[in-house]
């Protein structure tokens, strides 16, 4: 049977539209984050945005930019034409999008109303497109800005309305994308209302945490580190939740490259990578990071919706978000995500625990580096060690000591043989023995491993053939001489293999082949090798926990002290390796409570 003609023709104004329209609108949440962005470009101080059945019916966004003349308005709705990029520079983009189909697109399924009035302009005007269709177009009344009513979405497209989740659904992603867009600018004030409820309400002008911690969750101003790096013309800032503050769900973390929200893998990947041995597998950390980069080195044009971005440099990216979280985390990690006495904390942060100059940062407080290497009091803990396992009899309990000004308090006993009580001059402290330890070992063999400049090695008698696809191979080979500084020694052998003579001496004994092939795939899903650090950690960590002082151990009272002073001058002594906490303080007010004196 013979094929019948096909002849190439042009298709339709209105059927273009509505194909660019499945790329930019694919529900409610997607046609508000277009209008949205057209706001604050617009110059906005103040963004009003009203829902109906969470923007099935009815998406309003007013704002007070600098608005749009009568003849502007009608451009606006032609497709690729945009205010946004005065020249033919696209890699230099300096507003949140330039495609210059967003308002088109959702003219072609939906039926739109723009009003607005530039501020120079005499009067508003007001222009009505149904499905693609003008409708009407006329003067309006309305201050100096812009309004556009998106009602209907879909309605004459029953094939894609039919695969629209529930209204309760569409509103949980429209909430989400109002929230990003309001932390990403703080200097402009946000309204949000759905079905005549007011559910969103920021002011212009908020600091960087308090928009934060009224967001994305009020307890993180108490429970979170600020995040300053600068390297070159990049900068990170932002803040991060301590790791016992954590979520089942990644759905908060907030992630900004030049004010732009964006769900990046490589991002995501990076900071999973920072709480590698922080949090347990199913634990997710809480945090908000705002990445400034020139923008001749990102390309925000590589996703229609421009939730993804492409890095010039990514190795540079993920490593600048991994030293940069775990810097800040080794700065207030000590804290317990229970603490309740936060200016107790504060105070403790700003006590000298190493010479410095202390950063200042205007994010959450003031706090001090600790160096990572275990401290001068982990020597009185190390004499203590041998004598742990010896029985409880053979060991002399000293006189009880006054309550000096230590952070965590003097020993006063055991609970169980496994919790330290000790008392603090600001309250009662709860030490849990084998997770404290567990950290302290923890870092006392990572300590041991930096201070030789690359990871001990450990040479196999005979070196293993690991078979690869061409590019995973020369990926690998790239990486070589990175690889070589954790103790992994790769050589090329011939155009699909890799040739193993050593593996990091705390990996000796795995899988070889699973754990080149492991980082074989990181490399080319991240670009970095940092899976292979990811793995030493989870290593050290596992040597920790078999390592450390057990529950059920009974401790002398200068055992327990020896523990609690190294624990304050330790990086994340605050939680085990498993995220959990590793004490917790009542302050005397608390307990004044528990027994009615308050």
């Amino acid at each position: 049977m013979s094929q019948p003609a096909r002849t190439i023709r042009r298709l339709p104004e209105n059927l273009v539209n509505r194909i660019a329209a499945g790329e930019v609108v694919e529900r409610p949440a997607s046609a508000l984050k277009e209008l949205v962005e057209n706001a604050i470009d617009a110059g906005a101080t103040h963004i009003s945005v009203r829902l109906a059945e969470g923007g099935l019916s009815l998406i309003e966004v007013t704002d007070d930019g600098c608005g749009m003349r009568a003849d502007e308005i009608a451009l606006a709705l032609e497709r690729h034409a945009t205010s946004k990029l005065p020249d033919e520079a696209i890699e230099m983009v300096a507003t949140l999008g330039f495609r210059g189909e967003a308002l088109p697109s959702i003219a072609s399924v939906a039926r739109v109303t723009i009003e607005s009035r530039a501020g120079t302009a005499g009067e508003a005007w007001a222009r009505v497109v149904d499905h693609g269709m003008v409708v009407s177009d006329g003067p309006a009344a309305l201050p100096p800005g812009t309004r556009v009513r998106v009602e209907d979405l879909f309605g004459k497209v029953p094939a894609r309305r039919k695969f629209l989740r529930s209204a309760r659904a569409e509103w949980a992603a429209s909430l989400d994308v109002v929230r990003r867009l309001a932390l990403a600018r703080p200097d402009i004030g946000f309204t949000l209302e759905h079905d005549g409820r007011r559910a969103l309400s920021v002011q212009p002008g908020d600091t960087l945490a308090a928009r934060t911690a009224q967001l994305v969750a009020r307890e993180l101003h108490d429970n979170a580190v600020a995040v300053d790096l600068v390297r070159g013309s990049f900068h990170l800032m932002g803040v991060a939740g301590l790791p016992t503050y954590n979520r089942g769900v990644a759905d908060h973390q907030y992630l900004f490259v030049n004010g732009r929200p964006v769900k990046d893998k490589l991002l995501i990947g990076a900071v999973r990578g920072a709480y590698a041995d922080m949090l347990a597998r199913d634990r997710h950390a809480v945090l908000a990071l705002f990445l400034e980069v020139p923008p001749e080195e990102v390309d925000v044009n590589v996703h229609p919706a421009k939730t993804e971005v492409r890095f010039r440099d990514p190795a540079l990216v993920r490593g600048m978000i991994v030293s940069g979280l775990r810097q800040a985390l080794m700065t207030g990690d000590r804290r317990s995500a229970q603490a309740p006495d936060a200016a107790a904390m504060r105070a403790w942060q700003a006590e000298p625990i190493v010479p410095g100059p202390v950063p200042q940062s205007n994010l959450f407080f003031q706090s001090q580096p600790t160096a990572p290497r275990v401290s001068e009091a982990g020597q009185t803990w190390r004499g203590y060690e041998a004598a742990m396992m010896a029985p409880p009899a053979a060991r002399a309990e000293p006189a009880v000591e006054a309550v000096p000004s230590h952070p965590l308090g003097v020993a006063r006993g055991q609970i169980a043989a496994t919790y330290i009580v000790a008392e603090a001059e600001d309250g009662l402290v709860l030490v849990d023995q084998h997770a404290a330890h567990e950290r302290l070992v923890l870092e006392r063999l990572r300590a041991a491993g930096a201070g030789e400049g690359t990871a001990p090695a450990q040479a196999l008698l005979l070196p293993e053939v690991v078979e690869l696809d061409e590019p995973s191979c020369d990926r690998l080979e790239e990486a070589a001489a990175e690889l070589a500084a954790y103790g992994l020694a790769l050589e090329r052998f011939g155009p699909a293999a890799m040739l193993v003579r050593s593996v990091p001496a705390v990996l000796k004994g795995g899988d070889v082949q699973a754990l080149v092939r492991d980082v074989a795939d990181d490399l080319a899903k991240n670009g970095a090798a940092l899976l292979l650090g990811e793995k030493r950690d989870l290593v050290l960590a596992t040597m920790a926990c078999h390592g450390s002082v057990r529950a059920g151990r009974v401790l002398s009272v200068a055992e327990m002290n020896a523990l609690l002073r190294e624990m304050e001058v330790t990086p994340r002594s605050g939680q085990c390796n498993h995220g959990r906490p590793t004490w917790i303080k009542l302050a005397h007010g608390d307990i004044e409570k528990l027994f009615g004196r308050k």
